[in-house]
């Protein structure tokens, strides 16, 4: 007989009862058996059955927080400033910007004409006043209509500035239509590219549109060639057969080159096509090699044209060299591989490269000049903060004298500047204004070191209001990712001041894994080192309470997608050490997951995680760890998953799964909640007013669960 789901009609607190449909997996001797896989089928009437009633049970259990769920929206509303501008970005003979309007879920792009061509000072524009030969471009706002979800890929202007490619996801898939709009008429012209990835770039002149299709696995595999103005001929350009790699189609800033890169997890192959020749045949810069890994610019030094390589060849921490292009094996070395600095990215302009790099778990920028005899020296631009974020901001233009930048940290709304590498001088274009009278001198933010199990240090940024206590009292959220060598960097953010004024303590667990601290960091963090991602984190929660921030019984946890599965991973390992965790998206039925090829993304991930499939190593460890499988018989803390129906990185099965058997398996009266986004993917809802709304449905249930203050 099957166990009955409760009904989605009439929602009671009774949390639903999923169906039991044992199945057995059997892999390297070792047999698991399975209740919930049945969940994978969407066509399975029972599974949207139990979705629906668990979404009903998670609206019944928190019911009693509406009230607050609109006080934190309406502070989060209040602090907006809901119509606005962005500063604007040159490129030829416009200014490029985009404005949010009051009451309008997404942005507005438009453009304005560029008045001297010799003053480089973006045009002050007045948010609330018609600007004079303003072109509306593209109104997202209208493109969403009569749509539950809406997303915007390209937006991709031609050299010439007469036509724009733009593409939309309307279902959360990442499968993008295109469409192409000749700016000078206004016409929307009938090419119409359907299933396409998010990018579409232009090549010189206009002519002709290359984009990307993925394959079944959502992977982005082949590269097509699109001519204006015609349909149903697109030429395929280049197929990736093997299933680790991921292909991509773009162009050097300097607008010189097509570039087609090939990546997986731990090899890049780039090819490179004059982009004034789109029906020519790409060329291999640097074969791929496994394990070597590096990103191409473009740059003329010296009168010779040059390609700028980022690579990791004998250098953990990469190393960045210039190659003629016509030989990018002969090397001349800009800057060396460190053992303290980690170079991540190079942005190439006609006088100057500028390297964003880490430091300390901090990301900076640099600045080298290009001169007449060759490349000077990398001096840093200083932000004057202990903690902070930086990167390269929106720069159109290939020789501009003047470089746009973004910087911010947790007290320090993200802020706009225009550097002078003439005179090393930060101006300062826009802050984001945070409305209600927010006085950065009322919070704090600090760097602490929490000690790992096996004596490794991780940092620990940290934001509060200055009068916060130091006895254990104050109610905390900390925050962890740890994969793919992602950063979680300190950053603004007006809704985490819901938390921090009701006396919240937050902090960002750095767990090895990411990448705050080089290559080190990550590969200490994957594969058979993946469970130091755990105890770092699990490390962090009780420093925090041995540092006086906050005590257990007031720390919630929060990670989504990879750093789901920490969450998942952290419940089972230390449930005394949170009163709460939240979970988006979460990859908690990891195992499962990796030893199915067959499933989107899975091939790709064997370099992240390890293959689990042919290596009984890789199997037995990831089964040490996989949230799902670990489930015990213990208390939890409260739990609250949330995912998404359509999501395509992280299905919404292994959340559902995993709330099923936690029902099933978990002691103690903690609640176990699921809530499932009906028409959203991986980034959950569209629309700034509805991302607001979900963000203050999940900050009140972190109130609540660690009974922090309500108003």
């Amino acid at each position: 007989m099957t166990e009955p789901v409760s009904s989605p009609v009439a929602p009671s607190v009774a949390p639903p009862v999923a169906e039991r449909r044992p199945v057995t997996r059997t892999h390297h001797g070792d047999a698991f058996v399975d209740d919930y896989e049945w969940m994978r089928d969407k066509e399975d009437p029972a599974t949207l059955a139990y979705l629906e009633a668990e979404n009903a049970h998670t609206d019944a259990a928190t019911a009693h927080l509406e009230p607050l769920r609109q006080q934190i929206f309406d502070e989060i509303k209040s602090r907006t400033l809901e119509t606005d501008l962005s500063v604007p970005t040159r490129h030829g003979a416009w200014w490029y910007y985009a404005r949010t309007v009051e009451g309008q879920q997404y942005a507005i792009r438009c453009r304005c004409a560029v008045q001297d061509p010799d003053d480089w000072t973006p045009p002050v524009l007045d948010a609330d006043s018609a600007i004079p030969g303003e072109e509306v471009l593209l109104d997202s706002n209208v493109e969403a209509e009569g749509h539950e979800f809406f997303s915007l890929g390209a937006f991709s202007i031609s050299d010439d500035e007469n036509f724009l490619a733009w593409s939309i996801d309307t279902q959360g898939d990442e499968r993008y239509t295109i469409r192409i709009k000749d700016l000078r008429t206004g016409e929307v012209l009938p090419d119409e590219i359907t299933g396409a990835s998010a990018g579409a770039t232009w090549s010189a002149g206009g002519t002709h549109l290359f984009y990307t299709t993925v394959d079944d696995a959502w992977r982005p595999f082949r590269v097509w060639r699109h001519a204006v103005g015609t349909a149903d001929d697109d030429v395929l350009v280049l197929e990736e057969p093997d299933e680790r790699y991921f292909i991509g189609v773009g162009r050097t800033h300097s607008e010189r080159y097509l570039v087609i890169g090939i990546g997986s997890k731990i090899t890049s192959e780039y090819r490179v096509l004059e982009a004034d020749d789109p029906e020519g045949e790409f060329r291999v810069v640097l074969p791929r090699r496994d394990g070597v890994e590096y990103s191409l610019e473009h740059a003329v030094i010296g009168g010779a044209d040059r390609f700028v390589i980022l690579h990791n060849d004998g250098a953990l921490n990469f190393e960045l060299v210039t190659v003629p292009v016509d030989d990018p094996t002969d090397r001349t070395v800009v800057l060396a591989g460190s053992d303290t600095t980690r170079l991540e990215d190079v942005d190439v302009f006609a006088r100057h490269l500028v390297v964003s790099f880490r430091r300390e778990a901090l990301a900076r920028i640099g600045i080298i000049p290009i001169g007449p005899d060759g490349l000077g020296e990398l001096s840093e631009i200083d932000f004057g903060e202990e903690l902070f974020t930086s990167g390269v901001g929106s720069n159109a233009e290939w020789d501009p004298p003047l470089i746009r930048v973004g910087v911010g940290s947790f007290v320090t709304p993200s802020s706009v500047f225009d550097f002078d590498p003439a005179t090393r001088e930060l101006i300062l274009r826009k802050q984001a204004v945070v409305l209600g009278g927010y006085d950065s001198a009322d919070y704090e933010q600090h760097r602490s070191w929490a000690t790992a199990d096996d004596g490794t240090l991780v940092p620990v940024s940290i934001v509060c209001r200055k009068d916060t206590p130091r006895d254990g009292t104050a109610p905390a959220l900390i925050y962890g990712y740890g994969s793919y060598e992602a950063s979680m960097d300190p950053s603004f953010s007006v809704m985490r001041l819901s938390l921090l004024d009701r006396g919240f303590v937050f902090a960002i667990a750095h767990v090895r894994g990411g990448g705050e601290l080089g290559r080190h960091w990550y590969d200490d963090g994957k594969q058979l080192h993946k469970r130091n991602t755990f105890t770092d984190f699990v490390a962090s929660a009780r420093h925090l309470v041995d540092e006086g921030w906050t005590s257990a019984d007031r720390l919630v946890a929060e990670g989504g997608s990879a750093g789901g599965l920490l969450m998942g991973a952290v419940a089972n390992l230390a449930p005394d050490a949170f009163a709460g965790i939240v979970a988006a998206v979460p990859f908690v039925d990891a195992l499962t997951t990796i030893l199915d090829p067959s499933l989107p993304l899975t091939v790709i991930e064997w370099d992240e995680w390890g293959n689990p499939l042919d290596d009984p190593e890789v199997y037995a460890y990831m089964k040490s760890y996989a949230p799902y499988e670990n489930v015990g018989a213990h208390d939890y803390p409260a739990i609250l998953a949330v995912t998404s129906l359509h999501d395509t990185r992280v299905m919404y099965v292994e959340p559902a799964k995993w709330v099923a058997r936690l029902r099933a398996t978990a002691t103690g009266d903690a609640p176990i909640l699921l809530k499932t986004e009906m028409h959203a993917g991986h980034g959950g809802v569209s629309g700034r007013y509805a991302s607001w709304k979900e963000r203050a449905w999940e900050l009140a249930w972190i109130i609540d669960t660690v009974g922090a203050p309500q108003d």
